[in-house]
C-alpha cells in the first residue's frame, strides 16, 4: 500500500507581503524505492526568515523557490526504508527535506542526508543550535567580528536562534553581549537566560535617537562588532555608536524581506570609523561547519548553550507560522512538528 505524503507548494509569488494563499497544501503517492535510495520520515521542519528571499522571483544569492514544488526547509527525521548500504532504519538524519511529511532521496549523493547523534543532542536542536542557525551565529562572529575578550558585541533578533548563539558565543570568548529585541519577554530571557549582558526593546523606541541613546546606555565603551539581522533602524543606531575599526557581520536584513527600501542615514561612519562591514552566506562556508558543529554541540550536550522554541504542529500549520516568523511572534527557533 502507497504511503500518501502531505506537502506545502508555493502556489504564488508574494507581491509585498505573504499570505497563507501564497501556499497549498498538497497530497502525494509515494512511489516504491528503487535502488540507493532512502524514505525519511520527517519529525521536524524548520522555518527560516531566507526562506522569504526564496519566494520572489528576482536575482538574489540563491535560485527562486520553483511553483508548484514542495517549499525548500531543512528537516531532522528517522530512516523507515533504505535501498542503501549507508543508511539503516532507524538512523536519525538531517538533511533539506523541505515542507513535507515524508523525503525520498538519493541518499548516495555525498551530503544530502547526515546521520545525528542524539545521545545527548535532542533531534530537534540539530535544525536550530547545533545546526544551520547555530553555525550561521557561530560563521559571523567568529570568523568576521572575531571578538576579543573585552569587547562589546550587539546582536539585533537577539532572542532567536541565530542571535541566541551568537551572544552566548561571544561570552564564551570573554566579550561583552548585548542584545537587542523586541518586547519585555524577549528581553527578559536574553538576559535571564542566555546570559547576556544588557538586551535592548527595539519596541520602547520610535526613533533613531532614542535608540542610540539606550545604546550609548548598555554599550558605555561603544560597540566593537555587530551582528546584523534586522537593517533599518536599528542599523542606523548601532552605527552611531560604533567604534573606530568595529566589525559588522551582515546576516540577514528582516526589515526589508517585503521589498521594501532600506535606507542607511550615516554610511560615511564605514569610512569615519574605518570599519569592516561583511554579508556572508553559511552554505558558502562549508570547511567550517565541522568545527562549528564541534563547538555547538559541545555546548549544547553540557548545558552551556542555551536555546528555545517555538513549534507548530502539524504540516498545514506551516504557513500561518512561518508568516508568524516574519512579523516576530515566535519566540526562539521556530519549529513545525510533523509526527
Amino acid at each position: 500500500m502507497s504511503i500518501v505524503n502531505r506537502q506545502i507548494q508555493l502556489a504564488s509569488r508574494p507581491v509585498g507581503e505573504p499570505s497563507a494563499a501564497n501556499f497549498k497544501l498538497v497530497e502525494t503517492a509515494l512511489p516504491a524505492l528503487a535502488e540507493g535510495q532512502v524514505l525519511v520520515r520527517n519529525h521536524y521542519l524548520s522555518l527560516d526568515p531566507y526562506m522569504r528571499g526564496r519566494m520572489n522571483d528576482g536575482k538574489s544569492y540563491a535560485q527562486p523557490q520553483p511553483l508548484n514544488e514542495v517549499m525548500i526547509g531543512g528537516t531532522v527525521g528517522e530512516v523507515v526504508e533504505s535501498k542503501n548500504a549507508h543508511f539503516a532504519v532507524g538512523d536519525k538524519v538531517v538533511g533539506m527535506g523541505g515542507w513535507q511529511e515524508y523525503q525520498l532521496v538519493d541518499a548516495s549523493q555525498r551530503g544530502v542526508l547526515q546521520k545525528v547523534d542524539t545521545t545527548h543532542i535532542p533531534l530537534s536542536a540539530y535544525l536550530g543550535a547545533v545546526g544551520m542557525p547555530g553555525v550561521t551565529g557561530w560563521y559571523g562572529l567568529v570568523k568576521i567580528i572575531n571578538p576579543k575578550a573585552g569587547e562589546t558585541v550587539v546582536v539585533s533578533a537577539a532572542s532567536g536562534a541565530v542571535g541566541g548563539a551568537v551572544g552566548q558565543l561571544a561570552k564564551v570568548r570573554g566579550a561583552r553581549a548585548v542584545g537587542i529585541a523586541g518586547g519585555a519577554d524577549k528581553c527578559r530571557y536574553v538576559v535571564e537566560e542566555l546570559g547576556f549582558d544588557a538586551c535592548i526593546d527595539y519596541k520602547e523606541h520610535k526613533d533613531v535617537k532614542s535608540l542610540s541613546a539606550a545604546l550609548k546606555a548598555a554599550c558605555p565603551n561603544g560597540i566593537d562588532g555587530y551582528f546584523e539581522n534586522v537593517g533599518g533602524m536599528i542599523l542606523d543606531a548601532v552605527m552611531l555608536r560604533a567604534n573606530a575599526f568595529s566589525r559588522i557581520a551582515m546576516c540577514g536584513m528582516i526589515s526589508g524581506y517585503n521589498g521594501e527600501p532600506i535606507p542607511m542615514t550615516a554610511p560615511q561612519l564605514i569610512l569615519v570609523n574605518r570599519m569592516k562591514v561583511e554579508g556572508f552566506i553559511v552554505s558558502e562556508h562549508m570547511e567550517v561547519w565541522p568545527e562549528a558543529l564541534k563547538e555547538l554541540g559541545t555546548l549544547v550536550a553540557t548545558g552551556k548553550l542555551k536555546y528555545r522554541e517555538s513549534v507548530a504542529d502539524g504540516i498545514a500549520a506551516a504557513p500561518e507560522a512561518f508568516l508568524g516568523l516574519l512579523k516576530g511572534k515566535n519566540f526562539g527557533k521556530q519549529l513545525v512538528k510533523l509526527i
